[in-house]
């Protein structure tokens, strides 16, 4: 995950070389709307590479947790919030970039590709997981760890 987020880092801090570049845009959808007036190639070209510059972290994120007896809702949620927040910090440093400024459609798209990147591989990996019996080790290793056995007082005396 660490290689990737500095694979992203390091593609953020170096310009666009092309002959267009949307400008920034605070309106959700404005960007999103001159890359389809783009056609078909521009915008499969455009569109696709935001969804695709953070895709790997849906699986990457919950990966790190380990789990395999995650919640599926609680792991979304997780994943979907951290996606977020990590295109929000690629597009705040994209922004300090000469030639390139904040563009709310990015975060979205960015985050977007982390959520069905999730949604795609996520649930049927661990369902995977789960069906070859790997998630039933963790369980039994995690309710050995947390036993708990019944404290044990030595006799107090009380002086008078």
């Amino acid at each position: 995950m660490l290689l990737h987020l500095t694979a992203v880092y390091w593609f953020a801090q170096h310009s666009m070389s092309g002959p267009w570049v949307a400008a920034g845009s605070m309106t959700p959808l404005h960007t999103i709307r001159a890359y389809l007036a783009l056609g078909a190639r521009g915008a499969t070209e455009h569109l696709g590479g935001e969804l695709l510059l953070l895709a790997p972290l849906g699986v990457l994120l919950p990966v790190v947790g380990g789990r395999v007896d995650a919640s599926p809702l609680g792991s979304f949620a997780r994943t979907a919030f951290g996606g977020l927040m990590l295109a929000f910090a690629a597009e705040v440093v994209r922004d300090g970039v000469a030639g390139q400024v904040f563009d709310t459609d990015a975060v979205l798209l960015n985050a977007a590709g982390v959520v069905l990147a999730h949604l795609a591989i996520v649930p049927a990996g661990r369902a995977a997981l789960r069906r070859h019996g790997i998630g039933q080790l963790s369980r039994k290793a995690y309710a050995a760890a947390h036993a708990t056995a019944p404290p044990v007082m030595a006799p107090v005396e009380l002086v008078p």
